[in-house]
This record gives C-alpha cells, structure tokens and sequence, in this order.
C-alpha cells in the first residue's frame, strides 16, 4: 500500500484537479450540468477506492492533515468579500434576496429533520441534506462533515458529496424550465431585445464588486497577492482564538468561523479608512486555489460505500426540497422580488444557487437571457447573494441547528 504524506497528498490532488479540468473540457454533459473539476478529479479516486473494496485492498492512503487549513483560508476569503458596500451596490433588492435565502435555508432544514424522522434517521441527518449540502454546496457540506460525523450522522461525508452533487445536477435541470414557466405564465419580457447575434448581454459590474484591473505592472501585483496572502493567514491565526473561545463557551461550531468573522472585520475597515489596501481579485485568486484544493483531498478520501442503505432517504428527501424550493421561487420570490422580468430571471438563478451552486445559477441565468434579453439587476443581485452572502447566514442557520440537536 502506497502511503502519502500531507504535501504529497495535496500534489495528487494537484494533479487529480488539472484531470478535472481537462475531462469536463471534453465531455459536454460535465460543463453543462457546472459540475466543478475538484468534485470530478476527486471522484476517481473515491470510485477507485470503491472499485478495490470487495477484495479489502487499499492500494493507497492519503494523510489529510493539510485539508482544514485549505477549508478554513477559503471561508476566510469569503469573509474577505463580504464588504457592507456590496449592500448598497443593489441596496433593497440584495439585503431582500438574502433574506429570502436565509429564510429558504431554514425551511430545507426543518424539512429534512421530518423526513429525516420518517426514515428513522437522526434529525442532523435532515440537517446534512438539508442547507449544508443544498445551500452550501460541496464545499460547505465537507466543510461541516466531521462535526455531524461527530454527532451520529452515519457516512456524514458521503452524504454531503452525493447529496450536493444531486443538488448540483437537479439545480441546473430545474432553474430555466421554471423560470421560463414564469416568464410565460405572467407574460414578463425585458425592456430591450437582446441584440442581433442573440448573445446575452455584457454585465456591467460595479466598481465595488469587481475592482480594476492595476496598473501597476507585474511587482504590484506580485505584491498585492503577497499582502492578500499574508493578511489571511493573519485572520486564520486570530480567527482560530476566536473559534477556540466560542468553542469553549459550549458552542458547536466549524473550524473556519472565526477566521471568516476577522475576515470580514479587516474588509470593512478597510473600506472605510483603507488601512490595508486589499486587492479582491487576489483574495479571490487565493481563496479559490484552497477551496480546488481542499475539495479534491476531500473527496479523494471519501468512503463511498458508506452510502449503502441510504439511497431511498437521500432520493426522496432531494425529490421533496426540489419541490419546496420550485414553489417558494414560483410564490413569494417572485412577486417579492418585483413580480417582472428580472424578478423571473432571478428565481432561476436562485433555484440554481439553493440547490447547486453560483455556478449553477449563473448558467440558467445565461441560459435565459440568450432567449428572452438582458437582465441587468439578475445578474448583479444573484451573484453577490449565491457567491458569498448566504455563506455567512447559512453557516448561522446551520451552526443553530447543529447546537440545537446536539
């Protein structure tokens, strides 16, 4: 048996991330359905993994001290982005659409925990398929597995991975059938046709969200990814006293919670008295590289065969949040969020992020306005909640729920 250190791991998951990218290159279902290169190069090592089990040969083992520090640098770079100017680029309209996905969050929990009950499943059994997976994505799933590991979910990171990567699948397929059912049903149509080519219009971001590109050449740069780096490093250090107390004051919580918390921290001082001249883009950059990373090493130690017996739970408890996701997008979304053409835009890209991922929400959202035209305020108010906003609430909603059946 082949054993790996914790640098040698993170190098196969290196390499197994490059795989990835390269089979969804080439095969279209892949790249349609958004499904991220760190699940797909992880998957073949889980499924080789699986494929050895009948004859109890393991012909490798991964040492995976380095995947928390990976999770925990990228929450941190969420926390980065979460800059209280972003509420006022699309003011109501954001501070609205997160509420709704907070609320949303709360409502797939409560309807796993029932479901959960009614397979005779633990209620965090309910809560994993619930927002952690369906909210969260792959990467919040894995990132809370061990604690629901810790308190009795049975195969919990098995369990996040299929269950996110259903959300991810069911989010894509469900997203632009539903809002063009309501597009349709209300006869909603943007202001201005899209133009002749039929191509979906450029998105003009604010400044806010996207900073300009610097001109500072290549050793500004360099420099501004070397004080990005440095600066969370900085937050992952003071954020884990800051978990340590939590913890110590009897609250469950992930391991990256204090660190987002300081994250957040320097971004708003900086933005008020620019005392660190963060660079997003280069946040960005670092905090994407960790979260490749840390999925790939995840998965890539996954215990597929934990999944055994829990295939009707998982079908059934997906069938039903699907459902209640459609409706609430079909209902108070909607009509909430303008009851118009961008409102409908919206719901399908926010079915895309409460079942998948950003990535997921915004390909239905390309999808629809090739068709029907531009949707300027979808494409600004989406993305800002799905990348990063509602990993803040959802870590909130989900952290409750744990202490509150623990």
């Amino acid at each position: 048996m082949l054993m790996l250190d914790p640098v040698q791991t993170v190098a196969c998951g290196g390499l197994l991330l490059l795989a990835g990218y390269a089979i969804r290159r080439r095969v279209p279902l892949l790249a349609r359905f958004s499904i991220p290169a760190p699940v797909i190069g992880g998957l073949l090592v889980a499924l080789v993994l699986l494929a050895c089990r009948p004859w109890n040969v393991t012909p490798v083992r991964f040492d995976t001290a380095l995947q928390q520090p990976l999770m925990i640098a990228f929450f941190t770079a969420i926390g980065f982005n979460a800059s209280t100017s972003l509420l006022r680029v699309g003011g109501r309209q954001i501070v609205l659409l997160l509420g709704l996905a907070t609320a949303l969050a709360v409502v797939q929990n409560v309807v796993g925990i029932v479901l959960a009950k009614a397979f005779g499943l633990p209620p965090l059994f309910g809560v994993i398929t619930g927002s952690v997976t369906l909210t969260g994505g792959p990467a919040t799933g894995m990132a809370f597995a061990p604690l629901f590991s810790q308190a009795g979910v049975p195969g919990a990171p098995s369990v996040a991975l299929a269950n996110a990567m259903a959300g991810i699948i069911c989010g894509s397929v469900i997203g632009a059938p539903l809002a063009t059912l309501l597009i349709e049903r209300f006869g909603l149509r943007t202001p201005r046709a899209p133009d002749a080519a039929g191509d979906a219009p450029a998105l003009a971001v604010p400044a806010a969200v996207v900073p300009a590109a610097s001109a500072g050449g290549a050793e500004a740069q360099a420099y501004a990814g070397l004080k990005s780096f440095v600066l969370i490093l900085l937050a992952m250090g003071v954020g884990a006293w800051i978990s340590g107390g939590l913890g110590a004051l009897g609250l469950t919580l992930p391991g990256y919670i204090g660190a987002m918390l300081v994250g957040a921290l320097i971004r708003n001082l900086d933005d008020r008295l620019g005392w660190f001249g963060l660079s997003p883009r280069s946040i960005d950059v670092i905090g994407n590289t960790a979260l490749s990373l840390f999925l790939v090493v995840a998965l890539m130690d996954l215990h597929l065969w934990d999944l055994a017996g829990l295939a009707t739970p998982l079908l059934v408890g997906l069938g039903v949040q699907t459902i209640v996701v459609a409706a609430f997008c079909a209902w108070p979304l909607l009509r909430l969020m303008g009851r118009d053409y961008d409102a409908a835009v919206i719901a399908g890209g926010f079915a895309g992020f409460m079942l998948g991922t950003t990535a997921n929400a915004m390909a239905v959202m390309s999808s629809l306005t090739e068709r029907y035209g531009p949707a300027p305020r979808a494409f600004l108010v989406a993305p800002i909640v799905g990348a990063f906003l509602i990993d803040f609430t959802n870590a909130i909603v989900i952290t409750v729920f744990v202490n509150g059946w623990t």
